[in-house]
Parts: C-alpha cells; structure tokens; sequence
C-alpha cells in the first residue's frame, strides 16, 4: 500500500491515517523523518518565508504525523523514530532555521518520551550527519569530497543504509528499554 500526503496537512495525515487503520488494522511503529532542507543560507539572508517553511517542513510536519497516530500508538503500545540532524547537534554550514528546526525535533523526541513512556510508547530520535547519496554525487566534486570526509573520524561517509539500520533498531524490541534518546549516526564527528 502506498499514501501520498503533506506531512504538513493534519486533513492529509488523517486521510493516510484512515487508510493505514483500514488496511493494516494498527499502528505500531511511526517513523517521522520529515523535512530536509538543510542547504546554507546565512543568517542575514534567511527570510520569513523560507524560515516558516523549514520549520514547518521538519518540525510541524514530524509533530503533526506523530500525533496523527498517537492514539494508535498508545493502544499498541507502540514506538516513534523521529529525525533530526548533527545541525541540531552542533554548528553546521546549515541554515540556522534547518538547526533550530532538527534541535526542535531533538527537544520534542525527549518530552514525549518522558510524557508517553508510562503509557508503553518508546520516543527515539536518529541524528545523522552528511549521508552520501546519488544526488551528492553527482554534484559534489571530489575536492569537496576529500574536505568533507576529514570531519569523519571513521574516514568515510555515512550512507542511507547507516540511518536505516540505526532507525530499524530503535522501532524494534531489540531497543525495548530505549527511550528518549539521540543516537548520533555521524562516523564519531558528533561526541556529545
């Protein structure tokens, strides 16, 4: 099954909400990896326009999704994989609205796992760092390339396998007594 939304639309969340239920029966996992518009954009030049819709896009979009299918998840005593970014984490070449958005994600993930953890429901949040990709590729040059992977202690870039994998495990019972954390998925750049 497939279901297309805007994320940012509680109508269209309550529309896939009604499909997935009519489909699936339940919920018991809710993966909210949301956003992405983590491109530079100095400060002195963010704007309101584009401030709003980065927030809107990673942060009220991961909140709206989530509560969408919080009944659900509380009758399954289910579990919530949010994302948020090393923006969030630390200074990055991001824009300030992406950072505080992903940092937004970060802060959320906590409080309702501290808020719905005696009701059964596991809030967790991956935070990657640069993930390599075909889109990355194509337009990163191998100087840049080379500049980038100097962050990395563990000399590489992460890949969508890394997050996937990181994410499976906090979603799974294998993590059934996690919650409220931020794993950094950032080859060592990140050491909180």
């Amino acid at each position: 099954m497939t279901a297309v939304a805007d994320c940012t639309s509680k109508s269209d969340l309550d529309r896939v909400r009604a499909l997935v239920l009519e489909h699936f029966g339940g919920v018991d996992i809710v993966i909210a990896f949301a956003g992405g518009y983590g491109q530079p954009v100095p400060s002195i030049e963010e704007t309101a326009e584009h401030w709003r819709h980065v927030v809107d896009s990673d942060l009220t979009a991961t909140f709206l999704t989530i509560s969408t299918f919080l009944p659900d998840l509380i009758a399954r005593r289910g579990s919530v994989v949010t994302m948020a970014s090393s923006s969030a984490r630390q200074a990055t070449p991001a824009s300030t609205a992406y950072a505080a958005a992903k940092a937004g994600v970060v802060s959320m993930s906590r409080h309702l796992a501290k808020e719905l953890a005696p009701q059964g429901v596991r809030v967790n949040c991956v935070s990657p760092a640069t993930i390599e990709h075909e889109r990355m590729r194509r337009f990163m040059s191998d100087e840049q390339r080379q500049h980038l992977l100097r962050g990395f202690p563990m000399g590489r870039l992460g890949t969508p396998d890394d997050v996937a994998s990181a994410a499976l495990f906090l979603a799974s019972a294998a993590s059934s007594w996690i919650t409220g954390i931020t794993l950094d998925i950032a080859g060592g750049s990140v050491m909180p």
